[in-house]
């Protein structure tokens, strides 16, 4: 369905749609610098293909590329243990005279998810592009010039365990054994353009390349272990080594170009399913981007807010696909061995807020992951939860949770329950019952069953939430917010799955009297909403979790619509606990004031998330903010802040969870001048266009696998539409 609000031509309108996207996506979406990064963390800049991460410095005399593998993980079905930095690539030039390398330029382009770095040294120019490919799962590396024999090289690859680095055929190779059994292996392979090649062994023992006089180079990665998905095999699958030899046997056969062309098309398949612009705003390419970070400050910037909101939908397809692991709290980015908080799946918002962006995005794929990660824990979680919860069905989790089901720190027994929602979610975009029959629905019941055992039925005939916690503070007790509001969702997502397949219907009516039965939402006396049972809520606590909440974002049980009282009380909660916290907090606060239909309150929240922490000169501090490369501080570095950035601004633009389309709910002030959105999905598999001036939506488009009717609020009036098939 089109609705063309305004006269004019239809062609021309989407004309000049498409040329306007197309213009903002092949001009602005970039961060760069004109320094080589110094900090692995705050300039360093990532890239990945799901399974294989790297943060690249850009040295030029000597390059460092830190790299990661998204099952590197110790611990087992018992303990969380902790995800794991994999090696090092070094490359150290011969070109170390100061003052000879000019016109320095490092990008990293969202577009093609291509690194580049140029510059000229004594004259010559050099050139780098950097990948990671998902079709051919290997890290690419080329090195050019326009000059012969520019390059002389010592390449080295260095294990994080420690592994003696061994030779192979124009290569290297890393091997190894963690202390829980996992083997890992990595090789990196060279193509040469002229020159003459040396491997020998450096003082310790470990093998290393020579290149001279070579005109280019291109350097091949690929890494694995010999993890699975599958308790059933016990976690291990094929042999490292095997699986490293076989794909750069593969990659290695084609050439550059074709390697480079498969890489884009394949990312670009994903990327590109949506584009967003705010305001008329040109390319800033004389303006490094920290330099844009610290002008924001003083001038609003809709280009780099843009930039920053893409960015969180680059990291998600680069840390998160198809048939590997989900995106941690570092997404695959980690260079330690002991990382904070194990670099682990937090369940108590962290994985969870990773993917709200996923769906409404268009990046259904990219929750795949976190789907089958929910799949592949469930008997380990019995086990485990049989041992705390004796005589319960179903099951639930602890705080911290690794790749093999093993977890630690305290139970967060709602935990299950909210990862349940990304099972319904999807569902819910995308409407495909088979996927709702066969994979969804036993497990929404299993947790279902899970809390129908665990909940306390008190003689008043209200039912609570025993021994809970409001995550990561206050007292355990009976009945608390969290708890009561992640088991109502829980509740509400399976009786509508259930009525969706029209099946166990006894059972349905029997969770559905249940949930009648919860204890509700309560108001305090300042006007709040209750964060425990009883009314003790403190008006100056600042904590960065806001879990009470939880009713209003993710959750659909409080809205200004249905329960406009409710909705109230929420918004004094949130101003008691203040605008500023730490990095996916405030995140999480811009989607609730989102739903809260107040985007100049959710902008506010935005801009002071664009506040630069850290870097060359600049106080770290204890609060959130971005990093030089546009990374989330928690601090350290936690990427669920730039997922929840994202996320935020989809609330900001379009809202489906209460069975309407809402455009432009909370679309501020600073953005009411001029802006398109192209693809963004809502519940129901329909996908949105719009474009808006001055505030009002001028022309919008609805499409839709099937025929059907929704209800459409557009410009404030609710109204019947059909949309129409795409």
């Amino acid at each position: 369905m089109y609705k063309r609000m305004k006269l004019g031509n239809l062609i021309l309108t989407l004309l000049l749609i498409c040329n306007s996207v197309q213009a903002q996506n092949s001009n602005n979406l970039k961060i760069w610098d004109n320094k080589p990064a110094k900090d692995w963390m705050t300039q360093a800049y990532p890239i990945g293909n799901g399974k294989l991460g790297a943060m690249i410095f850009g040295g030029t005399d000597q390059e460092h590329i830190q790299f990661n593998e998204s099952s590197l993980w110790t611990g087992d079905e018992q303990e969380t243990g902790a995800y794991q930095a994999f090696g090092e690539i070094f490359i150290d030039f011969d070109q170390k005279e100061a003052g000879k390398t000019t016109l320095y330029k490092r990008t990293l382009n969202l577009n093609d998810a291509i690194h580049q770095i140029s510059y000229q040294y004594n004259g010559q120019e050099f050139t780098r592009e950097y990948f990671s490919s998902h079709p051919d799962q290997v890290m690419i590396f080329n090195y050019a010039s326009k000059s012969k024999n520019a390059y002389s090289v010592t390449i080295r690859l260095k294990d994080a365990h420690a592994s003696k680095t061994k030779n192979a055929t124009d290569g290297l190779i890393i091997e190894g054994v963690l202390p829980n059994g996992l083997k890992y292996a990595s090789t990196l392979r060279l193509k040469q353009n002229g020159g003459t090649l040396k491997i020998d062994k450096d003082s310790e023992g470990n093998s290393q390349i020579h290149l001279t006089k070579a005109n280019g180079f291109t350097l091949f990665l690929s890494a694995s272990t010999d993890y699975i998905n599958q308790r059933a095999r016990q976690w291990k699958g094929e042999d490292p080594s095997q699986v490293v030899n076989r794909n750069l046997k593969t990659a290695l056969a084609k050439s550059y170009a074709v390697l480079k062309n498969s890489h884009i098309k394949d990312y670009q398949s994903l990327f590109n399913r949506f584009a967003l612009q705010i305001g008329n705003n040109t390319p800033k390419d004389d303006v490094p981007t920290v330099q844009q970070i610290i002008n924001y400050k003083k001038n609003t910037d809709n280009q780099l807010e843009t930039t920053l909101f893409q960015y969180g939908r680059y990291l998600l397809i680069s840390s998160s696909r198809k048939g590997g692991l989900p995106a941690n709290l570092q997404g695959i980015w980690n260079n330690s061995n002991n990382p904070p908080w194990r670099s682990d799946y937090h369940s108590n918002i962290n994985i969870q807020m990773n993917y709200w962006l996923a769906e409404p995005t268009n990046l259904a794929e990219s929750n795949v992951p976190y789907l089958d990660y929910i799949n592949s824990m469930r008997e380990v979680k019995k086990e485990n939860t049989q041992k705390e919860y004796p005589g319960v069905r179903g099951w639930t989790v602890r705080t911290e949770n690794n790749i093999f089901g093993g977890e630690s720190f305290s139970w967060n027994t709602p935990g299950s329950a909210w990862y349940a929602q990304a099972l319904w979610d999807h569902y819910s975009f995308n409407q495909d019952k088979g996927y709702l029959k066969s994979f969804a629905y036993p497990i929404l019941k299993e947790l279902s069953e899970f809390w129908d055992d665990h909940l306390k039925r008190r003689s008043d005939g209200v039912i609570v939430a025993p021994d809970g916690w409001s995550p990561e503070h206050g007292p355990k007790e009976d009945g608390v917010s969290y708890d009561q509001q992640i088991v109502y969702d829980l509740f509400t997502n399976y009786i509508e799955a259930a009525d969706s397949l029209k099946i166990d219907t006894d059972y349905r009516n029997h969770i559905a009297s249940l949930r009648d039965k919860l204890l509700k939402p309560k108001i305090g006396k300042w006007g709040q909403l209750q964060e425990w049972e009883d009314d003790k809520d403190d008006p100056n606590d600042k904590h960065r979790h806001a879990s009470h909440l939880f009713a209003l974002h993710p959750g659909r049980q409080i809205s200004i619509n249905k329960t406009p009282e409710l909705a109230e009380a929420a918004k004094v909660s949130l101003t008691a606990r203040g605008d500023e916290s730490t990095g996916w907090s405030m995140a999480w606060k811009m989607n609730f004031w989102a739903r809260l239909h107040d985007g100049n309150h959710a902008y506010q929240i935005l801009k002071n998330f664009i506040t630069l922490v850290g870097g060359d000169g600049i106080d770290y501090n204890d609060g959130g903010g971005i990093y030089e490369n546009l990374l989330c501080a928690h601090p350290p570095f936690q990427i669920d802040g730039n997922f929840g950035y994202t996320a935020g601004v989809t609330e900001m633009l379009v809202q489906s969870q209460e069975g309407l389309i809402d455009l432009l709910p909370a679309l501020p002030d600073a953005w009411k001048s001029y802006g398109e959105v192209r693809g963004l999905k809502a519940r129901g598999n329909i996908t949105v266009d719009l474009k808006w001036k001055d505030g009002v939506i001028t022309d919008y488009k609805l499409t839709s696998p099937l025929v059907r009717q929704i209800q459409l609020k557009v410009n404030g009036t609710l109204k019947t539409v059909t949309v129409k098939k795409s």
